[in-house]
């Protein structure tokens, strides 16, 4: 309201301001994704950090000549596609040929995100199409780091079985609860050290960038059907992308939904999912599966969700 003159003034949308911005919230994503980083270039060796930075280096290219193609603003300095491309890197593993991670950057983010509209438009996270693409087209690439490539780079600490892979042979994990915390294990690059991805869930939540309604319900479902299915629910929670696809992906803005029953819902919903694949399927890992399934129905999810305030009729306006 104009006080001077008592007047109400109408003006453009939006009305609530806040000093947050795209950029700010995924630098704090990029700061909470350097411990894992860190501990995976310590884990796996000096060709961590050229598979980090062909990610990223091919995200923003590709974003930035999509654009430049489509007329569209400059969008790479929000740093949404160096967090893209920071997801993928941590989601494959060590010995990946550099131009099928390549392949799967150019796809996150020409497909994905920018034929879609981009940011805020895509239907799902553009690092885990971009991964499931990887996994599919580049099984053998995508397997767990062997001892035999760990000794060309001069690591003793890594081996060809996972614990997530004995979970689901049926044999009880031989691993223990200091090499699950730590990550001294073959894996993808930034899915072993567990340590490291609370970290960072714990810096997301200070700094309000996340709420815990999402990594919560996944892990608790989880937990919860490890247990009834007589399970390791240790090795369940802290092996596998379980916890980088909980904290960093599935917490996406534009794929996750709004409400707080509706993140619930979705958490709950992509925890039993991952549990049915690990358990009845033949793929080793199911949290990506999971996540994208539940993206495609985010949509569905918020409007079941959303609460209609008292007094307004059946079809009206509704809010969370």
């Amino acid at each position: 309201m104009d006080t001077s003159s008592g007047l109400f003034v109408v003006s453009a949308n939006p009305h609530i301001r806040t000093p947050r911005t795209t950029a700010s919230i995924m630098l704090d994503v990029i700061i909470a994704l350097c411990p894992v980083t860190i501990a995976a270039l310590f884990l796996f060796g000096w060709r961590t950090l050229a598979v980090v930075l062909t990610s990223i280096a091919v995200c923003v290219l590709s974003e930035f000549i999509f654009n430049l193609i489509a007329k569209k603003p400059r969008t790479i300095q929000d740093l949404s596609a160096v967090v893209t491309g920071l997801i993928l890197a941590l989601n494959v593993p060590v010995g990946i040929p550099l131009w099928q991670l390549a392949l799967g950057a150019v796809l996150s983010i020409v497909v994905v995100k920018g034929l879609f509209g981009g940011i805020g438009q895509n239907f799902a996270n553009p690092a885990l199409v971009g991964r499931i693409v990887i996994f599919l087209s580049f099984s053998s690439a995508m397997a767990a780091p062997t001892q035999d490539f760990a000794s060309l780079v001069g690591i003793d600490m890594v081996s060809s079985a996972t614990p997530l892979s004995q979970l689901n042979q049926g044999d009880p994990s031989s691993f223990t609860f200091v090499q699950l915390l730590f990550g001294t294990y073959g894996g993808m690059l930034g899915e072993t050290c567990s340590l490291a991805l609370l970290a960072g869930l714990v810096y997301l939540l200070i700094r309000r960038v996340i709420t815990w309604h999402i990594p919560v319900s996944i892990i608790g479902t989880v937990a919860l059907c490890s247990l009834i299915a007589g399970r390791g629910v240790v090795a369940d929670l802290l092996s596998g992308g379980l916890l980088l696809g909980a904290i960093f992906m599935a917490t996406d803005y534009a794929t996750s939904p709004v409400t707080k029953w509706g993140k619930i819902v979705y958490g709950v919903g992509i925890g039993l999912v991952t549990m049915f694949v690990r358990i009845f399927c033949v793929f080793p890992e199911g949290i990506s599966f999971a996540i994208l399934l539940f993206n495609i129905l985010t949509p569905y999810i918020e409007k079941l969700t959303f609460v209609r305030p008292f007094g307004v009729p059946k079809g009206g306006k509704r809010h969370e």
